[in-house]
């Protein structure tokens, strides 16, 4: 039996749930083009029986509208394991044993607030609700392969989305953990010309570089500094722990 988070439909029919400004996107001719060359390649490895996850490539433009984004957690691809991915970045279901990163991320996150005694859930999703963009420059990825859709034109999608929040005053955060993450840095400083912005830089929170120079991961503060920056900004704060 296929896992319960697989693909099973082409892209197309899930454009319809988001977001109406990301549809705009997606419609853009270039976009349009690169999103149906995807659909072609992925739809014919599902027909086939490949297992590629999630089922909800694009969860996380369901839950964030544009306009409404203060702070954005760029990952990699999605989690390559059976019922993990869900298509927001770093997010599993609740029922799901939690992943080395996010479990990290849990340590810091309390870390920087040792009074707060909520139990995390491993669903990010009341993050998304409150403006923050979990999004993974890869939407897909085959079972059990890491990267395994890096390279086939995801990138220049999400490359797209990430330049369409530019075109909004709203302030943002951009949390980029890890090498290839902070690849996006001079996208985003060549296009921001609307609303303050900034960028939070460390390893990412994987246990091979939490702790490693040269800026690790744990001990960071940017759970933290996303809140200061966005108070000073005059903004609501995200409550990271419910």
């Amino acid at each position: 039996m296929q896992p319960s988070n697989t693909l099973q439909q082409s892209l197309f029919t899930q454009l319809p749930h988001l977001h109406a400004d990301w549809q705009g996107v997606m419609a853009e001719p270039a976009i349009h083009k690169q999103l149906q060359a995807l659909d072609d390649w992925l739809i014919p490895q599902v027909a086939a029986g490949t297992t590629i996850y999630p089922k909800h490539p694009f969860k996380a433009l369901e839950l964030s509208a544009p306009e409404q984004v203060k702070v954005v957690i760029l990952g990699q691809d999605p989690y390559h394991g059976p019922e993990q991915a869900q298509g927001l970045s770093f997010s599993v279901p609740d029922h799901v044993r939690t992943p080395p990163s996010l479990r990290n991320m849990f340590k810091e996150l309390h870390a920087e607030y040792p009074d707060i005694t909520t139990p995390p859930t491993n669903d990010l999703s009341h993050w998304a609700w409150q403006g923050v963009l979990l999004l993974n420059t890869s939407l897909t990825v085959e079972n059990g392969k890491a990267g395994s859709h890096a390279k086939q034109g995801w990138e220049s999608i999400t490359d797209a989305l990430l330049l369409h929040l530019l075109n909004f005053d709203t302030p943002k955060v951009f949390l980029l953990w890890g090498n290839h993450a902070q690849a996006k840095v001079p996208l985003i400083q060549r296009h921001a010309k609307k609303g303050p912005i900034e960028i939070l830089c460390s390893n990412h929170p994987s246990p091979l570089s939490a702790l490693r120079p040269p800026v690790p991961f744990m001990g960071n503060g940017h759970f933290r500094k996303t809140n200061d920056w966005l108070i000073s900004q005059n903004h609501e704060p995200i409550n990271w722990l419910s």
